[in-house]
C-alpha cells in the first residue's frame, strides 16, 4: 500500500507531467510538412472580387483575403510570395479544400453550423464581418428592400446569400424572384444588363461589383437594410490541429498587432525596444510562442512585416481612402466599438 506522501508525490509527478507536455514544442503537422516540402503554401480565393481577392493583368493578386494568405506564407515559409493562387468559385472552393487541391481557403466565406459541421473543414477566426445586401437602379425610386414584392432578384448559386434570399422573402412575404447563375460574372451580367430590378449578396462585395462594373457607380444604390450575419474567415481541412492552429493564430496575431500599435513600420523597433510584455510575445523578444505552433520565435513579426497588421490591411484594400470607402464599422478593434476581438497571443 502507498503511503500518503507517495500518493501525493505521484500525483504532482503526474500534474508536471501533463504541464510539461502541454507546454512542448508541437510537431508540424503533415500539412505544414507538404508546404515546406514544395516551398509555397497553395491559398484558394475568388475568382475576382476587389478589395478581397483579385489579379491584375500581370497576375499579381492584391486584397484584404490575399494578404491573409501572404501572412501565412510569412510566417510558415519566411517569404510572403511564396504563395500559389487558385482562383476558385462558389461551387469549386469546398471540394478543392476537401480534396487537398489547396492548403487553405481564403475566399470571402461565411462561417456557419452546416459548413463547420458537416463539410469536414475548420472554421478559423473571422477577418471580415459582412451582412447581405440589396442593390438597385437609383431610377427604381426603390428606398428599402421591403418595397422588392413580387422582385426579380439576381443571385449567386450555391451561396449563403440564395437560401438567405429565400428565408428574407418568405419571412416577409415579399414573393421575390431569385435569378439564379452558377458564375458571379454572369450575375453582375445580368444585373447590370436591366434582367433584375435587383441585385444581392454581401454589402461588400456589392460595393466591389458597383464600383467596378457598372458604367457609372452612382446610378446604383446600395439599400440600407442587412438581412443577415456573415462573418468571413479563411477555412483548412479537419484532420491537421497544427495547421488549423497555425491559421487561426496567424490572423489573431495581425488583429492583436494592430491592437498594440505593433505596425508594419516598426514592428523591428518594437523588437528590439519595447518592454511591453504583450509586445515582447508578439515580437518574439520576451516568450517563445512560435514554438508551440511549430514554428520559430519571429513567426508573426514576418507576417506583420509583410503585410501589416489587420488595420494596416483593412484600410490598404477597402478602407474608407480605397474605391471601396468601407468604413471600419463592426470590424474596427473591440477597444473602439467594433467586433475585432483577438485570443490572446500569450
Amino acid at each position: 500500500m502507498l503511503t500518503f506522501a507517495k500518493k501525493h508525490g505521484l500525483v504532482a509527478l503526474a500534474v508536471a507531467g501533463v504541464t510539461m507536455a502541454a507546454m512542448a514544442p508541437a510537431h508540424a503537422g503533415k500539412t505544414l510538412e507538404a508546404i515546406k516540402a514544395r516551398g509555397q503554401v497553395i491559398c484558394g480565393v475568388n475568382v475576382g472580387v476587389a478589395g478581397f481577392s483579385s489579379a491584375d493583368s500581370s497576375g499579381n493578386w492584391t486584397g484584404l483575403d490575399a494578404d491573409v494568405c501572404r501572412a501565412i506564407a510569412a510566417s510558415t515559409l519566411g517569404d510572403a510570395n511564396k504563395v500559389k493562387w487558385v482562383p476558385l468559385n462558389a461551387q469549386q472552393r469546398f471540394t478543392a479544400l476537401q480534396s487537398g487541391e489547396i492548403d487553405v481557403l481564403s475566399r470571402n466565406t461565411t462561417f456557419t453550423l452546416t459548413r463547420d459541421a458537416s463539410l469536414g473543414l475548420h472554421m478559423t477566426a473571422v477577418t471580415y464581418y459582412d451582412g447581405q445586401g440589396f442593390m438597385v437602379p437609383v431610377k427604381s425610386k426603390i428606398k428599402s428592400a421591403k418595397q422588392l414584392k413580387n422582385a426579380t432578384v439576381c443571385v449567386q448559386s450555391g451561396t449563403t446569400t440564395e437560401k438567405n434570399l429565400t428565408d428574407y422573402s418568405k419571412a416577409n412575404g415579399l414573393n421575390i424572384k431569385p435569378v439564379v447563375f452558377e458564375k458571379q460574372e454572369a450575375v453582375n451580367a445580368a444585373y447590370f444588363s436591366g434582367r433584375c430590378q435587383a441585385y444581392t449578396t454581401d454589402a461588400s462585395g456589392m460595393a466591389s461589383v458597383r464600383n467596378t462594373e457598372a458604367k457609372n457607380p452612382a446610378d446604383h444604390v446600395i439599400l440600407p437594410e442587412l438581412i443577415s450575419k456573415e462573418p468571413l474567415g479563411p477555412m483548412v481541412r479537419r484532420g491537421d490541429d497544427e495547421w488549423f492552429a497555425i491559421v487561426k493564430w496567424v490572423v489573431y496575431g495581425l488583429i492583436e498587432a494592430e491592437e498594440y500599435g505593433v505596425t508594419k513600420a516598426n514592428v523591428d523597433a518594437m523588437q528590439k525596444e519595447s518592454k511591453d510584455p504583450v509586445v515582447m510575445r508578439l515580437t518574439g523578444s520576451g516568450e517563445d510562442t512560435g514554438k508551440l505552433l511549430g514554428l520559430d520565435k519571429d513567426w508573426l513579426v514576418r507576417a506583420v512585416r509583410a503585410v501589416g497588421n489587420y488595420g494596416e490591411i483593412f484600410e490598404r484594400n477597402v478602407g474608407p481612402k480605397t474605391p471601396l470607402a468601407l468604413p471600419r464599422g463592426v470590424n474596427n478593434q473591440w477597444t473602439k466599438g467594433g467586433l475585432m476581438y483577438a485570443m490572446p497571443v500569450r
